[in-house]
C-alpha cells in the first residue's frame, strides 16, 4: 500500500511514510492507547507532558494517520456533533455553555501546541463562513444565531453576514447572507498528526505501527504479534472501532469523500475570496465543506457515500466516483469559475464515527482500566484535542473543569444490529439529500429533514 496515495493530504507531508516498527512480541506498559490517529496521540502527548515517567505505547494498525485523522477537511473548529439545545436537553444550560467554551479554547490551544512544537501544518486563523443560498437557508441561518444568542454567545462568537459581507469573505453563486465564526482554524491535516507522532516521540513515547489490535480488554490490548499489558488501556480508533471483537455496534462509520484541484491562479481566488482561508460550507443538510490550502488549491468534500452492511471498512470504499463526480459538479455549481477545464488532481475519502445519539464522548472506567474517547461525527480535529487532554486528566485522577464536562463518560446506545442499521443510516442520507433537492426546487423548508434534525439532537 502507498499511504501516500490515501489523500491529497498525505501526498504533500514534508516527510517519507515509512511505517514505524511493529509490536515485537509481549510487553508491559502504565498506558497503551490504541490507535494513532489525532486522539490517540493527543492522549499521549498530554499524559507524557503531565507525567514524563509514565511508559506510553501507541499501537497503530498502519501509519500514524492512516485514518480520518490523514484525510479530512481540514478544519480544526469549535463544531459540535450536538446541537447546544440539544446538550441543554440532555444535560443542562450550563453544561451546554461549559462544553461550547471549552471548544473555543480549544482552537487556540492546538495553535498554542503547533507553535511550541514546531509543527507545520499550515494553520490558519480565518474561520469559518457558512453560506446561505436560498429561502430555506437563510432560515437556518438566522436560527443559528438566534441560538447562540439564546445560551449567551454574541457576535465576537458567530455572527449573522448579508449578502455584500458575505460575498466578500466568500462569493459563491447566488449568496443571500451567511454565518461567520473566528473559532476555527484551516490546517493541513496531515502535517498535523504527522507532527504530533514526532513531538510524542520526542517526550518518551512508544509508537508501533503495522500492528493491528483484535481485541481491547481490561489490562491488555491484543495483537497478532503479542499482547500488551497495562492498567489503563485507551480506544482511540472512531470509525475503525467495529473491527475490535466486541465493538460491532458501538460506532457506525458513515464515509466522507474529498476533491481537490490543482493550484489555483491569483486571478480566480480573487474571485472566489476565502482571503484569510477561511474554511467554507452553506446551510444545506447534506454536509459539504471546503478550504483553501496553503498551496492555492480548493480541498472540497461531502457526505454522500453510503454506509456498508455490517459497518464494513474497506479500501475499495474509500472512492465512489458517482460521489466524487457530484462535488465536482457542487464545486462548479457553487463557483462558475471553477469550470469544467479546471483540473481534479486528487479524489479521495474515508470513514468517519457516528455514535448512535450523534454524541461525541470521552471516558474512564477505573475499575477496569479502560477509557475510550469517539463519536466526533467528523468534527474530530479540535474535538481530538479537547479529548485527549481531558483523557490525561481523567488517567490521572485529576478533578478539573475539562473532567466536569458533560460529554465524560457519556455512554451511547449500541446501534441496532443489520440490516436495521443499514436501512437507519442510508435512509437519513437519502432523506438529508431529497430535502436539498426539493429545497431547491420549491424553495421551501423540508419538513422530513427538519424532524429527522430533531431526532438527532433529541
Amino acid at each position: 500500500m502507498r499511504y501516500q496515495d490515501l489523500s491529497y493530504w498525505l501526498s504533500s507531508v514534508d516527510e517519507p511514510l515509512t511505517p514505524r516498527p511493529a509490536l515485537p512480541g509481549d510487553d508491559v506498559a502504565d498506558v497503551v492507547i490504541v490507535g494513532a490517529g489525532y486522539t490517540g496521540l493527543w492522549t499521549a502527548y498530554y499524559l507524557s507532558q503531565a507525567d514524563p515517567a509514565l511508559r506510553i505505547t501507541v499501537l497503530e494498525r498502519q501509519v500514524a494517520g492512516f485514518g480520518a485523522s490523514g484525510r479530512n477537511g481540514g478544519w480544526c473548529s469549535a463544531l459540535l456533533p450536538t446541537s447546544l439545545t440539544g446538550l441543554a436537553r440532555r444535560h443542562g444550560r450550563d453544561a451546554a455553555i461549559a462544553m461550547q467554551r471549552a471548544m473555543h479554547d480549544t482552537v487556540r490551544e492546538v495553535g498554542r501546541v503547533v507553535a511550541a512544537e514546531g509543527i507545520d501544518c499550515h494553520l490558519s486563523y480565518g474561520g469559518t463562513v457558512v453560506l446561505a443560498r436560498s429561502a430555506p437557508q437563510v432560515a437556518r441561518a438566522e436560527a443559528a444565531v438566534a441560538e447562540a444568542r439564546e445560551f449567551g454567545f454574541g457576535p465576537a462568537d458567530l455572527t449573522l453576514l448579508g449578502r455584500d459581507e458575505a460575498a466578500s469573505r466568500c462569493a459563491a453563486e447566488g449568496v443571500r447572507a451567511a454565518t461567520y465564526t473566528p473559532h476555527c482554524a484551516a490546517v493541513h491535516p496531515a502535517r498535523l498528526v504527522r507532527g504530533l507522532a514526532r513531538a510524542v516521540e520526542r517526550r518518551g513515547v512508544t509508537i508501533h505501527e503495522r500492528t493491528p489490535v483484535t481485541e481491547i480488554r481490561p489490562g491488555a490490548a491484543v495483537t497478532p504479534h503479542g499482547t500488551i499489558c497495562a492498567p489503563v488501556v485507551v480506544r482511540a480508533t472512531e470509525g475503525y472501532t467495529p473491527g475490535l471483537r466486541g465493538q460491532r455496534r458501538a460506532i457506525a462509520p458513515v464515509y466522507s469523500l474529498m476533491v481537490a484541484t490543482a493550484p489555483l491562479p491569483a486571478s480566480t481566488w480573487a474571485q472566489i475570496g476565502l482571503a484569510e482561508r477561511e474554511t467554507f460550507s452553506d446551510h444545506r443538510h447534506m454536509i459539504i465543506y471546503g478550504q483553501r490550502t496553503a498551496d492555492g488549491r480548493l480541498a472540497f468534500g461531502g457526505r454522500g457515500a453510503p454506509y456498508h452492511f455490517g459497518s464494513r471498512t474497506l479500501p475499495g470504499y474509500d472512492r465512489e466516483p458517482r460521489v466524487f463526480a457530484a462535488l465536482r459538479r457542487t464545486l462548479g455549481e457553487l463557483f462558475p469559475v471553477l469550470g469544467p477545464e479546471v483540473p481534479v488532481t486528487h479524489t479521495w475519502g474515508g470513514p468517519l464515527g457516528v455514535a448512535r445519539d450523534w454524541a461525541a464522548s470521552v471516558g474512564f472506567h477505573r475499575a477496569d482500566g479502560l477509557a475510550w474517547a469517539g463519536g466526533y461525527v467528523g468534527d474530530g480535529v479540535g474535538t481530538s484535542n479537547l479529548a485527549g487532554r481531558t483523557l490525561a486528566d481523567l488517567i490521572r485522577g485529576e478533578q478539573t473543569e475539562l473532567t466536569r464536562l458533560p460529554w465524560v463518560n457519556h455512554r451511547s446506545p449500541n446501534w441496532e444490529p443489520e440490516p436495521l442499521r443499514w436501512l437507519a443510516v442510508n435512509a437519513g442520507l437519502r432523506i438529508m439529500h431529497s430535502a436539498d433537492e426539493a429545497e431547491s426546487r420549491t424553495n421551501r423548508p423540508s419538513r422530513r429533514a427538519a424532524t429527522l434534525s430533531r431526532l438527532l439532537n433529541h
